[in-house]
């Protein structure tokens, strides 16, 4: 009954967009009286809750799984599978992304996006040290910024595709992440 409700409820969010769920929606989509969903769930925020959170996981599981499958392969393999994988993860539901992102209050992501960039630096920073970044170098900080980078970029492929093909789109953000983690750094300007 759960997964029945919480299916629903995406479809749902999905279809009708976040200022129309309610729980007599989902609860009608679901095929369910609104009391049964309530023994389930105390408000429509609970759904929501649950199917964001479930979204977020999936994707951050298929990230982080091809990450960690992909340490100690060269740099360039490794910036390459990687953006397959996030861009593969995010394309899997683009319906509920967009809903997410352009359409459910920022408050409600916030700790499951933590979560997932989190984790997604952990491993980045993993593969730098790997991949022999130079000592000087802040890897966390490197990690940050290559993980916002490659996310943002990734999210606008997906909800806004530039007319490039998917592989010329993965090669420029491999290339990219490539020529970042490669690249030497100018000086500071002296004030």
């Amino acid at each position: 009954m759960v997964e029945r409700i919480v299916a629903s409820g995406r479809d749902v969010l999905v279809r009708d967009g976040y200022d129309a769920f309610s729980t007599n929606r989902v609860a009608d989509a679901a095929g369910v009286s609104p009391g049964s969903l309530y023994q389930y769930f105390p408000d429509k925020s609970a759904i929501l809750d649950v199917i964001v959170d479930r979204y977020v996981e999936d994707v951050s599981e298929r990230v982080t799984a091809s990450l960690a499958d992909q340490l100690g392969k060269p740099p360039e393999q490794l910036a390459h599978d990687t953006v397959d994988a996030l861009l593969s993860a995010l394309e899997a539901d683009p319906e509920l992304l967009r809903v997410v992102l352009e359409e459910v209050p920022g408050r409600r992501l916030m700790a499951a996006r933590r979560a997932l960039e989190r984790r997604v630096r952990d491993l980045a920073r993993a593969a730098m040290t790997v991949a022999g970044q130079p000592p000087e170098r802040d890897l966390a900080t490197s990690a940050w910024v290559l993980v916002h980078a490659m996310e943002a970029l990734s999210v606008q492929w997906v909800l806004d595709p530039p007319g490039a093909s998917r592989e010329q789109v993965v090669d420029e953000l491999a290339a990219l992440a490539n020529a970042y983690l490669s690249g030497t750094r100018p000086e500071r300007p002296t004030p």
